[in-house]
């Protein structure tokens, strides 16, 4: 057993984040596009942070999910 535990991630790349909403990642994309999600851009690379769609995942569903 390794004294080490995996550290839990901050942020997920597009995949994992289409991934764990349950959407597409055109779907993502366009979320992104529109500036509707949270997302950091690192250099071309783009992160959603892990506690930021959680808050944002609330917010949707306290209002009905609506876009």
């Amino acid at each position: 057993m390794s004294s080490n535990p995996t550290p839990l991630a901050l942020a997920m790349r597009p995949r994992q984040a289409a991934a764990a909403l349950g959407v597409s990642a055109r779907t993502l994309w366009a979320l992104t596009a529109n500036g509707e999600i949270p997302h950091v851009r690192l250099g071309r690379m783009v992160l959603y942070p892990v506690a930021e769609l959680r808050i944002w995942l609330a917010a949707k569903s306290a209002q009905g999910g609506g876009r």
